[in-house]
């Protein structure tokens, strides 16, 4: 073998070691023929001069890309750059795979030497351009090999393979394929706007195209939350994937239909979106067969409540909310007494219609989180998810034997049912559905013994417990009726003069038997069974009609606080609390409305317009037992607040609990930057004063001047000029 072969070989490297682009490739070509040269150990007569000029034609227009052994481009010449549409710069590095079409695999790496074991094969590929364009190509692969005949890159050689099809006929193909599908289809510009749908979205949707072209996807909208098209198709001609999935449209008549989506993009030339196309189909049907057998399933065909096994279901996934919550649960197993005696003497027919209207009932009286089957023939099991206490499950047994009083009427005839109860309580009694219920069902059976009506729970002491609620809950009614009641009102008293400056108007619950019952016992109760609408509605007017009686006896006016109760802050609230303030004649602003933070939780858009709306009326509001509750500071510079009242528990610990000091001194803060007037609750020392006052605090209300006192008393303390000694 020659010297001068090898010496032009090595010559050959040396040089491409310094080159790029079309010269590395023009380098590589002549190191390759040198290199065949040695192989079959002829003289070399070409590689010392440059490709003939044939060669040369075809390596300026035959798109040949060169790489190493791992696949990463070394050359890539012109025909490349004219296929591809990328220059050298941005081929020469990359590694092959970034051309294929399809995504590559694990091995596919190892495709190059998979085909060059036996010889240079033609094979046809698919790849991808630099405009997202795919095509398919022939393609020959050979080794490029250095002077020990061992291979050290490859050469590959691709020609594009042309469409079967001419672009006039693919056009019509696709418009024919577009126009017979039964695929909605619309497309839509750059713009948003639609311009173009075939047969079938006006089949769907009742939009003819005169009426959909021009106009944007939210033609469509159906306004159901997360379902916008209009979002979806944005999201596709920002760059995102393209997107399928399911979504709840409107049709031209306003109903509402789910379909199933696929919206993408098509791009032009430059590689920018210029249209999207959505492509649906109403799954109406479809939806309506899964939820029918649903139905079949997990409900029960007479009642339409669900069955055993979705009730369970359901009541194992409000036990994991109530044990991440810490809440309580109950169970409730109804058994319906003399139902079989109904059954059997009147027919199963009218057997089925009471079932109906029992489960209808009950359904009634139950709260939309509440869980209501039914699992026998004749028996219902009711859970309630996250309740506060766990004597509420009573009161809620009671008004389901409630609503069974009233007699069914089917056809001619009236028919009289009960129930006996038995409850059960998550986490004490059982922890899982089943336990529960198999507590229940001991409990309601311990009722049906004494052949009665009622309910029991399962524990005894809270039965115990919960029979002391029922009485009291009755005598708390009696008691509205009863002149049992009364006001009493706590003095407020200025930390500038010392002067009363106002009060706040307590409930006082005087009972024949048991004297006087505090607040905190049945206030609550009041709260849970709804007597405290009745109950907020007498202290209203009696605070009025006390406060028209000092005006009458000409005693110096002074604004009198209420509490007002989340259940009475409703959209009618304003309205009553004018009729009343008009029957006793009276100015709105000598009743200051005192609210809790708990009211807040229900949500500023829903409370910051009745607020609104009774400060027009000229009302004062004032928030009560602030920084006990859940309310947002960014939201409370929205209500209009006139007055901060700092609960008594950061009071009681002032001045010597750093914790207190350091609570009472921001709230203060706070509210002088809000410009809202300060009170003080439960102050009851006159170190706790000194240390409010030094705050900038303006008002105090606590035992330090004075309890509660009847209004006979506190209307004495007024005329008497009683004032708080402040130094």
């Amino acid at each position: 073998m020659p010297d001068s072969h090898i010496q032009r070989c090595l010559d050959l490297c040396a040089q491409a070691h310094h080159l790029g682009g079309e010269d590395l490739s023009r380098k590589l070509i002549e190191l390759q023929q040198a290199l065949r040269s040695l192989e079959t150990d002829r003289p070399e007569t070409t590689t010392e001069t440059a490709p003939p000029a044939a060669d040369l034609d075809r390596w300026q227009h035959e798109p040949v890309i060169t790489m190493d052994m791992h696949g990463y481009l070394t050359g890539w010449n012109r025909g490349a750059e004219m296929l591809f549409g990328y220059t050298p710069d941005e081929a020469i590095g990359q590694h092959i795979l970034f051309l294929y079409a399809e995504e590559p695999d694990a091995h596919i790496s190892k495709i190059f030497e998979l085909f060059l074991d036996h010889g240079s094969p033609l094979m046809e590929v698919r790849r991808r351009k630099k405009s997202g364009e795919t095509f398919r190509a022939n393609m020959t692969l050979q080794h490029i090999l250095d002077d020990n005949n061992e291979a050290v890159a490859m050469e590959a050689h691709l020609s594009e393979i042309p469409d079967r099809l001419s672009t006039e006929e693919k056009h019509r193909l696709y418009a024919k394929i577009i126009e017979d599908s039964e695929a909605g289809i619309l497309i839509t510009d750059a713009s948003e706007r639609i311009v173009s749908v075939n047969p079938a979205f006006s089949r769907i949707t009742g939009y003819s195209a005169g009426e959909a072209i021009g106009e944007t996807t939210d033609l469509l909208n159906s306004g159901v939350h997360g379902t916008d098209l209009r979002e979806k198709v944005l999201a596709a001609m920002h760059g995102a994937d393209v997107w399928q999935g399911e979504i709840i449209g409107r049709r031209k008549n306003g109903d509402l239909f789910p379909q199933s989506v696929s919206i993408g993009v098509a791009r032009n030339a430059d590689g920018l979106v210029s249209h999207a196309f959505s492509m649906f189909s109403d799954i109406s049907a479809l939806r309506a067969v899964e939820e029918r057998m649903q139905q079949i399933v997990n409900f029960d065909s007479l009642t339409g409540l669900p069955n055993r096994t979705l009730f369970h279901q359901l009541v194992e996934q409000a036990l994991a909310v109530a044990h991440r919550n810490k809440d309580h649960c109950a169970l409730l197993v109804i058994d319906l007494n003399r139902f079989n005696s109904v059954n059997d003497s009147l027919g199963h027919e009218v057997g089925d219609a009471l079932l109906r209207q029992v489960g209808q009932r009950m359904r009634n009286v139950l709260r939309q989180e509440d869980i209501l089957a039914r699992i026998g023939a004749d028996e219902f099991v009711v859970a309630l998810s996250s309740i506060q206490k766990r004597e509420h499950s009573g009161l809620v047994a009671k008004k389901l034997l409630a609503c069974l009083e009233s007699p069914f009427v089917i056809g001619s005839h009236a028919l009289h049912i009960g129930a006996s109860i038995g409850i059960a309580i998550y986490p004490e009694d059982g922890l899982n559905a089943g336990a529960l219920q198999r507590y229940a069902d001991i409990a309601m059976q311990r009722v049906q013994r004494n052949n009665e009506n009622g309910f029991l729970y399962y524990s005894p002491e809270m039965n115990l417990r919960a029979k002391e609620q029922w009485q009291l809950e009755g005598e708390l009614r009696q008691a509205l009726s009863g002149n049992q009641l009364m006001l009493h009102y706590q003095p407020k008293v200025s930390l500038r003069s010392g002067r009363i400056v106002g009060a706040e108007a307590l409930i006082r619950w005087y009972h024949p038997e048991h004297g006087l019952i505090p607040p905190d016992k049945f206030v609550p109760l009041a709260e849970e069974t709804g007597l405290i609408l009745e109950l907020g509605s007498w202290i209203l007017d009696e605070a009025c009609r006390q406060i028209r009686i000092w005006q009458d006896v000409g005693l110096e006016p002074l604004p009198i606080a209420v509490n007002i109760s989340a259940r009475q802050f409703d959209n009618q609230l304003p309205e009553r609390l004018q009729a009343t303030i008009a029957h006793h004649h009276l100015p709105c602003e000598l009743l200051k409305l005192e609210i809790t933070e708990s009211l807040l939780v229900r949500g500023p858009e829903k409370v910051i317009p009745i607020m609104n709306e009774l400060v027009a009326l000229g009302f004062n509001l004032s928030l009560d037992d602030f920084g006990t509750g859940y309310s947002s500071l960014a939201y409370l510079k929205k209500f209009p607040i006139t007055t901060l009242k700092i609960d008594r528990s950061f009071v009681i610990g002032v001045p010597d609990d750093e914790n207190d000091c350091a609570i009472a001194q921001a709230i203060v803060t706070m509210g002088k930057q809000l410009r809202q007037e300060i009170v003080a609750e439960g102050v009851e020392t006159q170190a706790q004063m000194n240390f409010l006052r030094g705050l900038g605090c303006d008002q105090l209300q606590g035992y330090l001047f004075s309890p509660p006192i009847a209004a006979d008393e506190f209307e004495r303390m007024v005329r008497d000029g009683r004032r708080l000694i402040l130094d």
